[in-house]
């Protein structure tokens, strides 16, 4: 795990070392002063980890607040696209030097970001990546800064298979079906439990939110009584699996694993509610798209192409040696 956030830091201080960046949290693109007018929108901020992302943001433009002018903006819901593309348009009326967002769907999002890059903004695309395929039929390209997903649930998912048995049955609950980062993490998880030889007997979107996972879990539950495992392709929904889990009396005996490492399910990866969980680092991912926006604003020129950072694997026993090792400096 420390040499994990060593990576981190190297990283970041890469990314930073070659970024003439500017930072001012005032959230207005209004100071006239001359400093690039930065817009961070986000996924919804009810969601600890886009409120984490946001905030590890507005840390960064605090300790550069000569620098540039960060303006955050989110959805309230995971699924309100139109709302999403509704800010990309107000930022780009806002006269916003760039745009760094996460977006709630890998296609959706695209004609809105052509009209913005056509306006001469400068465009970085986090967390969840951009369909290629849409990206070329809008004849734009869009930088990616952003973790392996795939890679990352993997991880987890064979973490979880050292637990499980060839044959055992195991359901996923899936994010939105149309973004990529679901569909990567949803990967993932299907090349360990294949490589075990485990049956993925059912595979539900619970579209990201914790109430939708624990009605699809209760449902799979009962449909599948004898499902050793539940995994979550973030962690709000492994939440609501683990309200469902506990309701069937089956907290014993069916394992639940999760994605994104939020504050809420590190309580509940050190009491065994959940087995594991993937850390990509939500305060960090923000700054990094940040970094490389205001990289390409200083030098028109450069160019940029996608970024991966770091994902790593979090279990009880990571935590408790991340902890120690905290006592320890």
């Amino acid at each position: 795990m420390r040499k994990s956030i060593a990576l981190l830091l190297l990283f970041s201080a890469a990314i930073a070392g070659c970024t003439k960046s500017a930072s001012d949290p005032t959230g207005s693109g209004t100071d006239g002063d001359g400093k690039p007018k930065v817009a961070l929108i986000m996924k919804s901020l009810a969601n600890e980890f886009f409120s984490t992302m946001a905030d590890g943001a507005r840390e960064h433009a605090e300790a550069h607040p000569e620098q540039y002018t960060l303006i955050v903006n989110g959805i309230k819901e995971e699924t309100d696209l139109s709302g999403q593309v509704a800010l990309v348009d107000e930022m780009v009326s806002a006269g916003v030097d760039a745009i760094v967002i996460a977006p709630a769907d890998s296609k959706a999002l695209a004609p809105a970001l052509r009209k913005a890059i056509k306006q001469g903004i400068v465009v970085v695309n986090i967390d969840n990546k951009l369909d290629p395929e849409v990206l070329a039929a809008e004849e734009i390209e869009v930088p990616f800064v952003g973790p392996d997903n795939r890679a990352g649930a993997k991880k987890v998912g064979e973490y979880l298979a050292k637990k499980l048995s060839a044959g055992d049955r195991v359901a996923i609950l899936e994010g939105i079906q149309t973004a990529a980062n679901s569909q990567q993490r949803v990967a993932g998880f299907e090349d360990a439990m294949e490589a075990l030889g485990a049956k993925i007997v059912s595979k539900q979107s619970a579209q990201w939110e914790m109430s939708n996972a624990n009605t699809i879990t209760s449902s799979i539950l009962s449909e599948h009584p004898d499902v050793k495992a539940i995994l979550a392709a973030n962690d709000t929904m492994a939440l609501g699996a683990i309200a469902a889990v506990k309701s069937a009396g089956k907290a014993d005996t069916v394992q639940i694993v999760g994605f994104d490492n939020i504050s809420a399910i590190q309580d509940a990866v050190r009491s065994g509610k959940v087995l594991a969980t993937a850390d990509q680092h939500a305060d960090q991912l923000a700054v990094f798209g940040i970094e490389l926006a205001l990289k390409k604003l200083s030098n028109p020129d450069t160019a940029i192409g996608d970024t991966e950072t770091p994902v790593d694997l979090v279990t009880a026993e990571t935590i408790a040696a991340s902890a120690e090792a905290s006592t320890q400096e």
